[in-house]
């Protein structure tokens, strides 16, 4: 070991302690609930705005600060085809209409040569 070593310090260590380092800022500490039953405490400086929910650090459902109504996820809506969206707009019948119809322009164009395919 080198002889000038200073034993128990590493580079750049700052001063321990309260007294050294001067008072902490004064703070809050806010407690936030999330469907799960899950509390996450966060502490915040005394004059900092709380966000009224936060995201639950054990399993991200979002957390509010009221124990008795704690927020819901939002659901979204599943993905849809286009498919999906036509099905729902027309019957079986109008489905079945359309299809004859355009079947119908589609051999027609093809008997004139518009459409090669």
């Amino acid at each position: 070991m080198a002889a000038g070593a200073i034993r128990g310090s590493r580079v750049g260590a700052a001063p321990m302690g309260e007294s050294e380092r001067g008072d902490s800022a004064p703070r809050k500490s806010v407690t936030y609930f999330c469907e799960r039953n899950h509390q996450t405490v966060l502490h915040f400086a005394l004059d900092a705005e709380t966000p009224e929910q936060w995201d639950c650090t054990r399993c991200g459902l979002p957390a509010g600060v009221d124990a008795t109504d704690r927020p819901t996820l939002e659901t979204t809506a599943p993905f849809k085809t286009h498919l999906a969206y036509a099905k729902e707009r027309r019957s079986e019948d109008e489905a079945k209409d359309l299809l004859k119809e355009a079947l119908t322009d589609l051999r027609s164009k093809r008997k004139s040569g518009e459409v090669i395919f």
